[in-house]
């Protein structure tokens, strides 16, 4: 469960950031997360919930999910299309000359302070 390390990097950010910006309480934190970045988002949520439980600046915090769609381009057409309707396989010339540009991240987008 690579969630919990995951949370754990976000929160000590959060945290971080909270603290340089003389914040007493994170209301709210807006992860944006890949289609593909096999980041389940029910166990972040849940390992989210127990990691915040334990911080007075967390305690309470709402998390909320984006998911950013995976899209990848075909080198040989240079177009680029949804990966997980096609996969590797560009569906505009059947090459499997392709990468993926986006949809494998997770950032943090927004945190709600006060």
């Amino acid at each position: 469960m690579h969630e919990l390390g995951i949370v754990f990097h976000i929160v000590k950010t959060v945290e971080q950031v909270a603290k340089e910006n003389q914040a007493s309480r994170v209301g709210k934190v807006v992860l944006q997360i890949g289609e593909v970045s096999t980041i389940i988002p029910s166990y972040l949520e849940d390992c989210w919930n127990w990691k915040c439980s334990k911080s007075s600046l967390m305690d309470g915090c709402k998390l909320e999910i984006e998911t950013i769609p995976a899209v990848t381009f075909c080198e040989s057409c240079k177009e680029t299309y949804g990966t997980v309707a096609y996969g590797k396989t560009c569906p505009y010339c059947g090459s499997g000359h392709t990468y993926l540009l986006q949809g494998n991240e997770h950032e943090i987008k927004e945190i709600e302070v006060s």
